[in-house]
Formats: C-alpha cells, sequence, structure tokens
C-alpha cells in the first residue's frame, strides 16, 4: 500500500488548494436554522484543517449534526477524524444488499474499532423483490435503468435516514478531485434543506495516505485486488490503465454519481414521499 496508494492517482498534488469552488446553488433560503453566509464561512474555513471544519460542525449544529459513509477503500480516514471531534456522531450507512463480502466484514472492524454510532439504512424493497418486478437493473447497460437501481437501493433510504435522525447538517467525505459535479462543490453548501459539510474536499491521495499511516488505519480490502472506489459487487471493478479516471470503474463506466450527493428534482422528491415499495 505504501506508494501505490499515492500512484493510484498519479495526476494529483498534495496540499490544499488556493481557491474557493463555486456554490451548488441550492437555495438558503429553504434553510431557517441556523442560517449561515455560505460565502463568508467558506472564506473563513478556506485553508483550515479539516478537524476545525468538523469542530465548527458540532458546535453550529448539535445534535442535528450526521455523517454519512459507505465503508468504501479510504472510508476509515472520515470516520476517524471525525469521531476524534463527536465520538458518537450518528454514521448512516445505506446497506444496498449488493455490497462485497469484504464490505461487510470491514465495516465490522471499523465499527468495532472505533466504537461507532452506526444507523443501517435499507430500501424498502428486498433485492429479490425488486429483481422480480423491475429485473436485473444493473444489466441493462443504461443509465436509466442505473438510475432507478440508485433511487430504490440508495437515495430513498438516505432521505430517510436524514428525515428520521432530524439532521439539519449532514458531513460526508466527498473530495473534488473524485467526479466532475464533485470539483463544483465548496467545503460547506446546502443540499436541499440541509447543509453539507465536505471537511476533506480539498485533499488529495497523498493526504489521505499520510492520514491512514499516521493513525495506523485500515483500508478496504479491494484496495489490494486493484480497486481505488468500491460500492455493489455488480458496478464496480478494478482499475485498468485504459481508465481515464477511478470513477470509470463503477457503473460500467456510465455515470460519475450514485446519486445520494446531487440536489433531487421535484419529481424524485414527490417519488421518495409516495414511494409504495
Amino acid at each position: 500500500m505504501v506508494m501505490s496508494l499515492i500512484d493510484a492517482f498519479p495526476s494529483e498534488q498534495s496540499g490544499e488548494p488556493n481557491g474557493l469552488h463555486a456554490s451548488t446553488g441550492n437555495p438558503l433560503n429553504e434553510l431557517t436554522d441556523p442560517k449561515i453566509n455560505l460565502d463568508q464561512v467558506n472564506q473563513q474555513f478556506d485553508q483550515v484543517p479539516a478537524e476545525d471544519v468538523v469542530t465548527w460542525a458540532a458546535e453550529t449544529f448539535g445534535d442535528g449534526l450526521v455523517m454519512s459513509t459507505s465503508f468504501g477503500i479510504q472510508a476509515a480516514v472520515m470516520l476517524h477524524l471525525v469521531t476524534q471531534v463527536v465520538p458518537y456522531i450518528p454514521v448512516i450507512w445505506i446497506d444496498t444488499g449488493y455490497l462485497p463480502a469484504q464490505t461487510y466484514l470491514f465495516a465490522e472492524q471499523l465499527t468495532e474499532r472505533l466504537g461507532l454510532n452506526l444507523k443501517v439504512y435499507q430500501s424498502t424493497i428486498s433485492p429479490a423483490r425488486m429483481e422480480a418486478l423491475y429485473g436485473k437493473l444493473w444489466e441493462f447497460n443504461d443509465v436509466k435503468a442505473f438510475n432507478q437501481y440508485d433511487q430504490m437501493r440508495k437515495v430513498e433510504p438516505m432521505q430517510r435516514a436524514l428525515q428520521e435522525l432530524q439532521a439539519t447538517a449532514w458531513l460526508a467525505g466527498l473530495r473534488s478531485k473524485q467526479t466532475h459535479f464533485r470539483q463544483s462543490l465548496r467545503r460547506i453548501d446546502t443540499q436541499g434543506d440541509r447543509y453539507k459539510v465536505l471537511p476533506i474536499l480539498n485533499w488529495h491521495s497523498k493526504d489521505i495516505y499520510q492520514y491512514l499511516q499516521a493513525h495506523d488505519l485500515p483500508y478496504h480490502p479491494f484496495f489490494d485486488l486493484g480497486y481505488t472506489t468500491v460500492g455493489d459487487w455488480h458496478s464496480s471493478r478494478p482499475v485498468s490503465a485504459d481508465d481515464e479516471s477511478d470513477r470509470t470503474t463503477r457503473f460500467q463506466g456510465l455515470k460519475e454519481e450514485c446519486g445520494l450527493h446531487l440536489p433531487q428534482t421535484p419529481e424524485e422528491s414527490q417519488s421518495l414521499d409516495s414511494s409504495s415499495l
């Protein structure tokens, strides 16, 4: 792992960037408590360490603060970083029912080691029922089918988790180098009617590697098999020399985002509220 984790993204450089990213454009007036000047707070926290961003979020949002994890390749970094500041923060994990066995074992390992306050959410429709009604959507080689799958297995459970836990702010481990969409994000912004806080948004592969080493943290076992990102077993594969980025190894290269971190359209929000699945 020592050098290969850095070498997996040879185009990246270590350290925080000098400028601010553009706003996602989510309407702040949907948020009532607390009111935050996003331009000002992003300017204030542009160069500060990730731990300071987490501390600010904990002090600002209190019991309304949650975090999410996928138990992916580098999940231990955010889980450790956040729980050092907020030990009993609710940690939302969306279990699609299609994760590799190694992911479930990795989740158990990290949950026990870090004493996570884990909140597991799943789709309201079982994998078997979904396949009977809609087929194996990941085999259709179609973006629309992937989106339908993600909406049922990931987005709806996540939105339900945020509502049931009464979250006003959501910590996530997104990094700007991961996808084109994430390059447009700011460290502190909004998604729908909640704040979204991304402490390691500006981190690079070397930063991740150094944090893992400094705290003797494990990485997902699929890294040793050539994976730089891992999700469901049927929609993830090892990176190859022909891949333009690590995200090409997900969703058959048809899309970069699963939908969890994308703004919901009115149609999607309505389907989540009225789902009879």
